[in-house]
């Protein structure tokens, strides 16, 4: 997925799960849910890479979304939450998105605009004359001119935006500000009410598979890095740090996206390769059962939770690939959909193939198990979550992307202001604890737990069309980025 502008692309990465931001002097919450839910299984394992491609692009002081939806690799994408706008408010449903730039919501009047959503939610539509918060953006106010500058601007012309999907879908609007209520997170487990004046997007028109019933909600709601994020936005005002974490519970579902410093557990930190579109870092080496594989030096390596599978340079791939099967040569191994290899196994998944850990600079690892990338999808049916990618930067060189596959029952901490990530295993399942830290410092900082959310409530859907809908979404973006 990327946005764009006049022709100039900006690629973003999604990322769906429960979010918590910790913020100095407002804490606030999210309840999130997954579009689909049920345990995804059967053969039609091509949606899984249309997922990822349909997501890759680019991806505070306590938030909390509550997560619905399981812990699979081919549930990572697709969860939404409801907020509150204008005044008095009213409530929209929007996809979570850590890898976009902006948040919109479909306008009154929008063309091409869903009008019903297969998911159980009633869809709304936003009109900023029904709130007496609501303006429109103009194209010479300093927001504008900072993220969507250009040149034809006249006075009192709106400020126009436009994001392209890597589907083919796309919207199209304008800009307006008003009133945005947040759940504050004001202790242990405890919230209240905040309001904060957001600049956000009114879609006026859209197609392709946005306006398609099947996934539909009002709109996207994006925590990228760009100044007009909701996350950069509260940040310029002084309420929140550009620091988050996320832990995905791949064993019970659900799991935790938290936005501030965390104080427990503590992670090893690698760092941000600079300027870079995405999270990334550089990757030192790869050992599969503890046997290292011949892997070129400081391979660059995106960290992208919005990603199911993973993506692993040619020559890597194909190394490691038979590194896995070293100890199970006797094993038919075929293709599925033309893609996946897949066999037929009986035994204990983790007592008959290798860990793959990656290693990185400052002595961070990353320790994937046989259970997070073999997936099983008929009783003694398995496939192999590993992926060619494919992908190379501008210079011609090789990327690996490490998606849900190998950052499920991990946390993982984005220090956006330090210019670092870092992670450690976890039981995404518990909780986590996150400094508060008064704005104006005349208070002792103070630690707030916030828990992990379950998915007893995320809906059930047939898990052969969930499975097909949510495999499908991500070749597409995939051929975009080769």
């Amino acid at each position: 997925m990327e946005i764009s502008r006049n022709g100039c692309p900006l690629f973003l990465l999604l990322i769906i799960v429960v979010v918590v931001v910790d913020v100095k002097g407002e804490n606030l919450v999210f309840n999130v849910k997954h579009k689909y839910g049920g345990v995804p299984k059967g053969s039609i394992l091509n949606d899984l890479k249309e997922h990822d491609r349909h997501r890759h692009g680019r991806m505070l002081t306590v938030i909390d979304f509550k997560l619905y939806g399981n812990g699979l690799p081919t549930d990572a994408a697709l969860y939404y939450t409801r907020i509150s706008i204008g005044t008095p408010p009213k409530d929209y449903h929007v996809q979570v998105d850590t890898g976009s730039d902006i948040l919109w919501v479909n306008c009154a009047g929008c063309e091409g605009c869903p009008t019903k959503s297969d998911l159980g939610i009633d869809l709304m539509s936003y009109d900023s004359k029904a709130s007496t918060t609501g303006k429109t953006v103009k194209c010479d106010e300093e927001f504008c001119m900072l993220n969507t500058p250009y040149s034809d601007c006249k006075a009192g012309m709106p400020c126009d935006y436009q994001v392209s999907y890597g589907d083919g879908s796309n919207t199209a609007g304008f800009f307006v500000k008003d009133d945005i209520q947040f759940d504050q997170v004001s202790g242990d487990l405890k919230t209240t009410s905040m309001n904060g004046s957001i600049a956000f997007g009114c879609s006026s028109k859209q197609n392709g598979d946005l306006g398609a019933s099947t996934q539909a909600v009002d709109g996207i709601l994006g925590f990228g890095q760009a100044s007009s994020s909701v996350i950069s936005q509260l940040a310029a005002a002084g309420k929140v740090k550009k620091i988050f974490a996320h832990c995905l519970d791949g064993k019970n579902g659900g799991g935790i996206f938290t936005i501030g410093p965390v104080v427990h557990p503590k992670v090893i930190s690698t760092p941000l390769v600079p300027d870079a579109p995405h999270y990334n870092v550089l990757m030192k080496g790869i050992e599969v059962g503890g046997q290292a594989l011949d892997v070129p030096g400081s391979t660059m390596t995106i960290i992208d939770s919005g990603t199911t599978l993973a993506y692993l340079p040619n020559k890597v791939y194909n190394s490691l690939i038979d590194k896995l099967m070293e100890r199970q040569p006797q094993l038919n191994i075929g293709l599925v959909e033309g893609t996946f290899h897949c066999f037929d196994y009986s035994g204990k998944i983790d007592d008959g193939f290798p860990v793959v850990t990656f290693r990185f600079a400052d002595s961070l690892s990353l320790t994937v198990y046989p259970h997070d990338y073999l997936f099983q999808i008929k009783e003694t049916k398995w496939c192999i979550g590993w992926q060619d990618s494919g992908m190379q930067t501008k210079d011609g060189k090789e990327i690996t992307l490490l998606g849900d596959l190998a950052l499920s029952n991990k946390l993982v901490v984005y220090d956006v202001e330090n210019q670092t990530i870092g992670w450690t295993e976890y039981d995404c399942s518990s909780s986590i604890e996150l400094k508060y830290e008064e704005s104006s410092g005349s208070l002792p900082t103070q630690t707030y737990t916030v828990a992990s959310h379950s998915i007893s409530s995320a809906p059930i859907v047939d898990s052969s069309k969930f499975f097909t809908l949510f495999l499908i979404i991500i070749s597409i973006l995939f051929n975009l980025l080769k």
